[in-house]
């Protein structure tokens, strides 16, 4: 028996959890069932009651819940030896004091990149251009930390033309393309102006699929390298490569679990392509 509980996969059971936790009904299902799939707005309650009780599922959530965040991501990323942009974590905003204290920081050049803990399509994520930026946003740290949100992290910031490359995993598929846009003076983004370095469709960036394939490639098999040894294999990839580099090498910049479905032609398109590629996962558990 297969147990679903994404609104867009039928199975032999089905289920919905969203709003609620997890309860001894869904438990006794999920001890039954061959197979389980998981929406990608899973909570932990669920994914937990399901990884322990059920040997097959789909997707495989175990480095979204042990590394959440940009935090974890930023921590997975050096943990695996993925390329990544120079990073230093900082859990609270006393660790980065005493870093300071102690000249642990690394200090990177004007303009720099500080991300918090939390944000998907570039939100949270702001170009440090000069100390009164720097400060202004730890002051924004402080405030967000005193309402329980907290940690950031500070980022070496990669020129990559205004453009990034999403590499998307959906099971055995591998989908890429380029999102772009308009070089901006950074210059001119004293007083607060926030120039589109995040390449996000959201945010009015160009989709390109056929520029720079070889690149393209090179950024898929480095994804397809991660995904074999952490077990994603449905997530969305961001990834950089810098346009001072003659040979650049792709860069692992965050891994969205929820991402737009833009690149895909739109939300029916997405949905078409992830049940095929459910169907494929099921039938190589010979579960057919």
């Amino acid at each position: 028996m297969i147990l679903s509980y994404h609104p867009c996969f039928e199975a032999d059971e089905n289920r919905l959890c969203a709003g609620r936790f997890p309860d001894a009904n869904d438990l006794a299902l999920i001890q039954s069932a061959d197979a389980v799939i998981l929406p990608q707005g899973c909570s932990k309650e669920l994914y937990r009651m399901v990884s322990c009780n059920c040997a097959r599922f789909f997707p495989d959530y175990t480095a979204r819940f042990a590394y959440p965040g940009k935090i974890g991501q930023a921590r997975l990323f050096q943990e695996i030896g993925a390329s990544c942009p120079d990073t230093k974590i900082f859990e609270r905003f006393s660790d980065y004091v005493e870093s300071c204290k102690n000249n642990d920081l690394f200090a990177p050049s004007y303009p720099f990149v500080l991300k918090m803990d939390w944000g998907g399509d570039g939100d949270n994520v702001h170009l440090i251009v000069s100390t009164d930026d720097l400060e202004r946003r730890l002051n924004q740290v402080k405030a967000y930390e005193a309402t329980g949100q907290q940690g950031f992290l500070i980022q070496r910031y990669i020129p990559s033309g205004f453009r990034s490359l999403r590499v998307v995993v959906i099971y055995r598929r591998y989908e890429s393309y380029w999102r772009s846009h308009d070089q901006p003076d950074i210059n001119k983004c004293e007083g607060g102006f926030q120039p589109p370095f995040c390449a996000s469709l959201s945010k009015g960036a160009r989709m390109d699929r056929v520029s720079d394939p070889v690149l393209q490639e090179q950024a898929v098999q480095v994804v397809r390298e991660f995904c074999a040894r952490t077990h994603i294999n449905l997530a969305g990839f961001d990834i950089l490569f810098s346009s001072d580099e003659k040979l650049p090498v792709p860069l692992f910049l965050e891994i969205n679990y929820f991402f737009g479905r833009q690149g895909f032609g739109g939300s029916e398109a997405y949905y078409a392509l992830l049940v095929e590629q459910i169907q494929s996962w099921i039938a190589d558990q010979n579960l057919l």
